[in-house]
Protein backbone atom coordinates (compact mmCIF):
# COMPACT_ATOMS: atom_id res chain seq x y z
CA UNK A 1 0.00 0.00 0.00
CA UNK A 2 1.27 3.86 -1.17
CA UNK A 3 1.93 5.94 1.91
CA UNK A 4 -0.67 7.64 0.70
CA UNK A 5 -2.97 5.61 1.78
CA UNK A 6 -1.62 4.66 5.04
CA UNK A 7 -4.44 5.00 7.54
CA UNK A 8 -1.95 5.74 10.44
CA UNK A 9 -1.06 9.29 8.98
CA UNK A 10 -3.23 12.05 10.71
CA UNK A 11 -5.70 12.81 8.69
CA UNK A 12 -4.13 16.52 7.99
CA UNK A 13 -0.80 15.37 7.00
CA UNK A 14 -2.41 12.36 5.06
CA UNK A 15 -4.77 14.79 3.05
CA UNK A 16 -1.18 17.04 2.61
CA UNK A 17 0.27 14.03 1.02
CA UNK A 18 -2.59 13.39 -0.94
CA UNK A 19 -3.04 16.88 -2.50
CA UNK A 20 0.69 16.80 -3.75
CA UNK A 21 0.64 13.36 -4.78
CA UNK A 22 -2.10 14.56 -7.56
CA UNK A 23 -0.13 17.89 -8.04
CA UNK A 24 3.05 15.79 -8.86
CA UNK A 25 1.27 13.73 -11.32
CA UNK A 26 -0.65 16.15 -12.70
CA UNK A 27 2.79 17.75 -13.53
CA UNK A 28 3.77 15.08 -15.43
CA UNK A 29 1.16 15.52 -18.00
CA UNK A 30 0.01 18.56 -20.05
CA UNK A 31 -3.79 16.94 -18.94
CA UNK A 32 -4.89 13.40 -17.76
CA UNK A 33 -8.31 11.89 -17.06
CA UNK A 34 -9.52 10.78 -13.51
CA UNK A 35 -9.05 7.28 -14.11
CA UNK A 36 -5.18 7.13 -14.90
CA UNK A 37 -4.94 9.65 -12.05
CA UNK A 38 -6.40 7.79 -9.60
CA UNK A 39 -3.87 4.99 -10.63
CA UNK A 40 -0.55 7.19 -10.80
CA UNK A 41 -1.54 8.20 -7.17
CA UNK A 42 -2.69 4.73 -6.10
CA UNK A 43 -6.12 6.10 -4.96
CA UNK A 44 -9.69 5.67 -5.27
CA UNK A 45 -11.33 7.76 -8.64
CA UNK A 46 -14.04 9.04 -5.26
CA UNK A 47 -10.62 10.77 -3.20
CA UNK A 48 -9.25 11.95 -6.41
CA UNK A 49 -12.45 13.47 -7.58
CA UNK A 50 -12.90 15.22 -4.37
CA UNK A 51 -9.55 16.84 -4.19
CA UNK A 52 -9.55 17.78 -7.68
CA UNK A 53 -12.96 19.62 -7.46
CA UNK A 54 -11.55 21.61 -4.51
CA UNK A 55 -8.37 22.52 -6.42
CA UNK A 56 -10.59 23.86 -9.02
CA UNK A 57 -12.56 25.66 -7.07
CA UNK A 58 -9.26 27.46 -5.38
CA UNK A 59 -7.79 27.99 -9.06
CA UNK A 60 -5.00 25.53 -9.08
CA UNK A 61 -6.73 23.15 -11.82
CA UNK A 62 -8.62 23.40 -14.25
CA UNK A 63 -11.40 21.19 -16.66
CA UNK A 64 -10.60 20.63 -20.00
CA UNK A 65 -13.94 20.95 -21.63
CA UNK A 66 -16.01 18.45 -21.64
CA UNK A 67 -13.03 15.80 -21.69
CA UNK A 68 -13.06 14.94 -18.03
CA UNK A 69 -9.15 15.77 -18.26
CA UNK A 70 -7.79 17.91 -15.43
CA UNK A 71 -4.76 20.27 -16.06
CA UNK A 72 -2.62 22.14 -13.95
CA UNK A 73 -3.30 26.34 -14.12
CA UNK A 74 -0.85 28.86 -13.94
CA UNK A 75 -1.67 29.48 -10.07
CA UNK A 76 1.58 27.21 -8.80
CA UNK A 77 3.87 29.38 -11.39
CA UNK A 78 2.58 32.79 -9.92
CA UNK A 79 3.41 31.50 -6.32
CA UNK A 80 6.69 30.16 -7.31
CA UNK A 81 7.14 33.47 -8.95
CA UNK A 82 6.47 35.40 -5.76
CA UNK A 83 8.77 33.69 -3.87
CA UNK A 84 11.29 33.61 -6.63
CA UNK A 85 11.26 37.23 -6.65
CA UNK A 86 11.58 37.42 -2.60
CA UNK A 87 14.71 34.95 -2.43
CA UNK A 88 16.22 37.91 -5.70
CA UNK A 89 14.85 40.61 -3.61
CA UNK A 90 17.11 39.52 -0.31
CA UNK A 91 20.38 38.85 -2.26
CA UNK A 92 19.84 41.87 -3.75
CA UNK A 93 19.21 43.54 -0.44
CA UNK A 94 21.88 41.98 1.62
CA UNK A 95 24.82 44.17 0.47
CA UNK A 96 23.02 47.44 0.88
CA UNK A 97 22.06 46.10 4.27
CA UNK A 98 25.24 45.11 5.55
CA UNK A 99 26.91 48.36 4.28
CA UNK A 100 24.12 50.02 6.08
CA UNK A 101 24.74 48.19 9.66
CA UNK A 102 28.11 49.03 8.85
CA UNK A 103 27.23 52.66 8.67
CA UNK A 104 25.07 52.82 11.69
CA UNK A 105 25.57 50.10 13.57
CA UNK A 106 21.61 49.70 14.53
CA UNK A 107 18.88 47.25 13.07
CA UNK A 108 18.20 47.12 9.78
CA UNK A 109 15.46 45.38 8.06
CA UNK A 110 13.56 44.50 4.86
CA UNK A 111 9.71 44.41 5.03
CA UNK A 112 7.12 42.88 2.22
CA UNK A 113 3.34 42.78 2.59
CA UNK A 114 1.31 39.93 2.90
CA UNK A 115 -2.24 40.49 2.78
CA UNK A 116 -2.68 43.42 5.88
CA UNK A 117 0.02 43.09 7.32
CA UNK A 118 4.33 43.63 7.15
CA UNK A 119 6.40 40.47 7.29
CA UNK A 120 10.32 40.86 8.16
CA UNK A 121 12.02 38.96 5.05
CA UNK A 122 15.55 39.63 6.04
CA UNK A 123 17.33 41.45 8.84
CA UNK A 124 20.74 43.00 10.51
CA UNK A 125 20.75 42.95 13.77
CA UNK A 126 22.18 46.02 16.16
CA UNK A 127 25.63 45.75 16.88
CA UNK A 128 24.55 47.59 20.06
CA UNK A 129 23.65 45.34 22.81
CA UNK A 130 20.49 48.02 23.24
CA UNK A 131 18.26 46.53 20.59
CA UNK A 132 15.37 46.41 19.03
CA UNK A 133 13.55 42.78 19.46
CA UNK A 134 12.56 40.99 16.04
CA UNK A 135 12.69 38.07 13.89
CA UNK A 136 12.70 37.40 10.35
CA UNK A 137 9.31 35.84 9.48
CA UNK A 138 7.54 37.85 12.16
CA UNK A 139 4.33 40.01 11.23
CA UNK A 140 3.53 43.43 12.02
CA UNK A 141 0.95 46.00 11.36
CA UNK A 142 1.13 48.29 8.66
CA UNK A 143 -0.73 50.87 10.44
CA UNK A 144 2.14 51.66 13.25
CA UNK A 145 5.33 50.65 11.39
CA UNK A 146 7.40 52.68 9.24
CA UNK A 147 8.10 50.05 6.32
CA UNK A 148 4.08 49.32 6.46
CA UNK A 149 3.06 52.87 5.94
CA UNK A 150 5.68 52.93 2.65
CA UNK A 151 4.17 50.17 1.81
CA UNK A 152 1.15 51.52 1.84
CA UNK A 153 1.77 55.00 0.67
CA UNK A 154 1.90 54.44 -3.02
CA UNK A 155 -0.96 52.35 -3.49
CA UNK A 156 -4.39 53.98 -4.65
CA UNK A 157 -6.89 54.82 -1.35
CA UNK A 158 -9.42 52.65 -2.18
CA UNK A 159 -6.54 49.53 -2.12
CA UNK A 160 -5.56 51.15 0.63
CA UNK A 161 -8.87 51.04 2.42
CA UNK A 162 -9.61 47.31 0.95
CA UNK A 163 -6.30 45.85 2.48
CA UNK A 164 -7.43 47.33 6.12
CA UNK A 165 -10.86 46.66 6.03
CA UNK A 166 -11.45 44.68 9.40
CA UNK A 167 -7.84 45.48 10.48
CA UNK A 168 -8.55 46.53 14.15
CA UNK A 169 -5.99 49.28 14.75
CA UNK A 170 -4.40 47.89 18.21
CA UNK A 171 -3.37 50.89 20.36
CA UNK A 172 0.36 49.35 21.42
CA UNK A 173 1.62 52.69 22.21
CA UNK A 174 -0.45 56.66 23.28
CA UNK A 175 0.84 57.56 20.07
CA UNK A 176 -0.63 54.47 17.96
CA UNK A 177 -3.05 55.82 14.94
CA UNK A 178 -6.95 55.10 15.68
CA UNK A 179 -8.04 54.04 12.23
CA UNK A 180 -7.72 54.19 8.09
CA UNK A 181 -8.75 58.50 8.44
CA UNK A 182 -5.86 58.83 10.71
CA UNK A 183 -3.28 57.34 8.38
CA UNK A 184 -4.46 58.39 4.43
CA UNK A 185 -2.91 61.77 5.42
CA UNK A 186 0.08 60.04 7.18
CA UNK A 187 0.50 58.11 3.73
CA UNK A 188 -0.15 61.30 1.98
CA UNK A 189 2.90 62.81 3.45
CA UNK A 190 5.54 59.01 3.40
CA UNK A 191 4.87 59.74 -0.39
CA UNK A 192 5.79 63.67 -0.69
CA UNK A 193 8.87 62.92 1.54
CA UNK A 194 10.15 59.58 -0.06
CA UNK A 195 10.10 57.89 3.98
CA UNK A 196 7.74 56.44 5.93
CA UNK A 197 8.17 56.89 9.98
CA UNK A 198 7.45 55.25 12.90
CA UNK A 199 7.57 57.48 16.22
CA UNK A 200 6.99 55.11 19.10
CA UNK A 201 3.83 53.45 17.51
CA UNK A 202 4.62 50.22 18.05
CA UNK A 203 6.56 49.96 20.43
CA UNK A 204 7.78 53.10 23.06
CA UNK A 205 11.44 53.76 22.83
CA UNK A 206 11.49 52.54 19.41
CA UNK A 207 11.79 54.50 16.09
CA UNK A 208 11.96 53.86 13.06
CA UNK A 209 12.84 55.15 9.06
CA UNK A 210 11.87 53.34 6.02
CA UNK A 211 12.55 53.98 2.44
CA UNK A 212 10.71 52.10 -0.11
CA UNK A 213 12.36 49.49 -3.11
CA UNK A 214 10.65 49.26 -6.23
CA UNK A 215 10.30 46.36 -9.03
CA UNK A 216 11.17 47.07 -12.46
CA UNK A 217 7.59 48.09 -13.44
CA UNK A 218 7.75 50.80 -10.97
CA UNK A 219 6.02 48.98 -7.93
CA UNK A 220 6.88 49.36 -4.46
CA UNK A 221 7.78 45.79 -3.36
CA UNK A 222 9.40 46.16 -0.20
CA UNK A 223 10.50 48.86 2.00
CA UNK A 224 14.13 49.47 3.75
CA UNK A 225 14.43 50.33 7.74
CA UNK A 226 16.62 51.39 10.34
CA UNK A 227 15.66 50.77 13.64
CA UNK A 228 16.98 52.53 16.78
CA UNK A 229 16.68 53.43 20.51
CA UNK A 230 14.97 56.66 20.71
CA UNK A 231 17.69 57.21 23.70
CA UNK A 232 20.63 56.77 20.77
CA UNK A 233 18.52 59.21 18.35
CA UNK A 234 19.55 62.70 17.53
CA UNK A 235 17.41 64.72 15.49
CA UNK A 236 20.09 65.71 13.22
CA UNK A 237 20.94 62.58 12.23
CA UNK A 238 17.51 62.30 10.72
CA UNK A 239 18.04 63.87 7.20
CA UNK A 240 21.81 61.81 7.29
CA UNK A 241 19.53 58.18 7.89
CA UNK A 242 16.93 59.46 5.12
CA UNK A 243 19.95 60.03 2.43
CA UNK A 244 21.28 56.52 3.52
CA UNK A 245 17.86 54.70 3.12
CA UNK A 246 17.28 56.28 -0.31
CA UNK A 247 20.99 55.42 -1.50
CA UNK A 248 20.35 51.88 -0.21
CA UNK A 249 16.60 51.90 -1.99
CA UNK A 250 18.05 53.68 -4.86
CA UNK A 251 20.62 50.92 -5.83
CA UNK A 252 18.37 47.60 -4.57
CA UNK A 253 15.64 48.80 -7.06
CA UNK A 254 18.38 49.51 -9.82
CA UNK A 255 19.16 45.79 -9.16
CA UNK A 256 15.39 45.08 -9.56
CA UNK A 257 15.55 46.66 -13.16
CA UNK A 258 14.12 50.35 -11.69
CA UNK A 259 16.23 53.14 -12.41
CA UNK A 260 14.02 56.06 -12.07
CA UNK A 261 14.58 56.19 -8.34
CA UNK A 262 12.81 59.44 -7.72
CA UNK A 263 14.90 60.62 -4.45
Amino acid sequence: MSALENDKQPDAVSSVLKVFGILQALGDEREIGITELAQRVMMSKSTVYRFLQTMKSLGYVSQEGESEKYALTLKLFELGAKSLQNLDLIRLADQEMRELSRLTRETIHLGALDEDSIVYIHKIDSLYNLRMYSRIGRRNPLYSTAIGKVLLAWRPEAEVRAILDGVDFVRTTERTLADTGALLPVLDRVRGQGYGEDNEEQEMGIRCLAAPVYDRFGMVIAGLSLSFPTLRFDEEQKSDYVAMLHHAGRNVSAQMGYGDYPW
